[in-house]
């Protein structure tokens, strides 16, 4: 008996952490309860990949990529800060997304990491190879080894170092952001009609601002979801 592979009835959700953070996020927790109630699986993913440690944003992708599924499978991506770049390298070269919803992604993350360590910082971590910061899911100071910097350089290099996305894409960032400096959203968003970039009054975190994330998240996302109860 011949058995015909069936698409799936819809994308897959999926969502993104940022850096040194994990699947139990607050917001991906948050937004995946909310989804919940429309009977949509919003997945939340391990980027931590292959490890804190040895951080690598090819690696990331990839496990991106392996997560929307075979060929025929799509996917709608939520992306928060690092994860939101991952979201963003990831779309412009996969045809499966056909979605973005970003929450103060790290656009231009060579930028806003430099900024952030400044030039002392960074030559201290390629000299000695590693950085110590904060790991927000496992709640102790962790090392993350230089290696980071190159593979991001590489990636973050492409299309002249902004994301070359075409699919519909939702931003929220935050006007008080102190990681992720809310201008590279507004340069990247300019001009751009299949982007919406919504500004709120808030920091990196974002989450003081859930009500109005899941109630942009829904109106964006409207043609993918069904009537609660349905």
């Amino acid at each position: 008996m011949n058995v015909e592979h069936v698409s799936p009835p819809g994308p897959r959700w999926l969502y993104l952490h940022g850096f040194a953070s994990g699947p139990e996020s607050a917001k991906g927790v948050a937004l995946s309860a909310h989804y919940a109630r429309y009977g949509i699986p919003l997945e939340r993913l391990n980027l931590r990949q292959p490890s804190l440690e040895h951080l690598r944003l090819s690696a990331m992708m990839r496990t991106v990529r392996e997560a929307i599924g075979g060929e025929r499978d799509r996917a709608i991506l939520f992306g928060s800060s690092l994860g939101g770049l991952t979201a963003c390298r990831v779309a412009e070269e996969d045809a499966r997304v056909c979605a973005l919803v970003l929450l103060a992604p790290a656009l231009r993350a060579m930028e806003q990491l430099r900024r952030r360590a400044g030039e002392a910082g960074m030559r201290r971590w390629e000299q000695t190879g590693w950085m110590e910061t904060q790991d927000y899911a496992e709640k102790r100071m962790v090392r993350v080894d230089f290696g980071f910097v190159p593979d991001l350089k590489a990636i973050d290099a492409r299309s002249g170092g902004w994301p070359d996305v075409r699919v519909p894409t939702l931003i929220l960032h935050g006007r008080q952001d102190d990681t992720v400096d809310i201008h590279a959203s507004r340069q990247w968003a300019r001009g751009k009609r299949h982007v919406r970039l919504v500004e709120v009054d808030d920091g990196h975190e974002l989450v003081a601002s859930l009500g109005r994330i899941t109630a942009e998240a829904d109106d964006f996302l409207r043609p993918f979801l069904a009537p609660v109860g349905a």
